[in-house]
């Protein structure tokens, strides 16, 4: 009858997502509980516990530590997917990729080594402990 859960914040509303307009461009790494959605230009590295989605205008330079991604931009550098990497068609992928599951759609270029493991051995610390778990 009387609900007392703890009263969820703004942000947990909205489901925890950032985000990085086009026309915006950050020099430097960017670590986040939250999921992440990047349409303008990361020159640096991106670590979080959530998904990343690079929108078609979208650009990460650098290396990538996250739960899932989406990529519809471009991506240069190291990025480990702990369960599913989506590249879209319009997709550019160029560098090293590790990954639990892959999705290519036709038409995406793929430059990139490819590694698929079912955990990946190469989380931070506090990862490792949630895939124990």
């Amino acid at each position: 009858m009387f609900d007392k859960s703890p009263k969820k914040s703004y942000t947990d509303l909205l489901g925890k997502t950032n985000r990085l307009v086009e026309g915006t461009t950050i020099r430097g790494d960017i670590s986040s509980q939250a999921d992440f959605r990047l349409d303008g230009n990361l020159d640096g590295n991106f670590q979080s516990t959530g998904k990343i989605v690079i929108g078609p205008a979208g650009s990460v330079t650098g290396d990538i530590i996250c739960r899932n991604a989406d990529i519809e931009g471009t991506f240069e550098g190291k990025i480990q997917v702990i369960e599913i990497l989506n590249v879209k068609s319009k997709a550019h992928i160029y560098g090293e990729v590790i990954c639990g599951k892959l999705s290519v759609e036709p038409g995406a270029e793929f430059s990139a080594s490819c590694v698929m493991k079912p955990q990946i051995k190469n989380l931070p610390p506090h990862e490792r402990k949630e895939e124990k778990a």
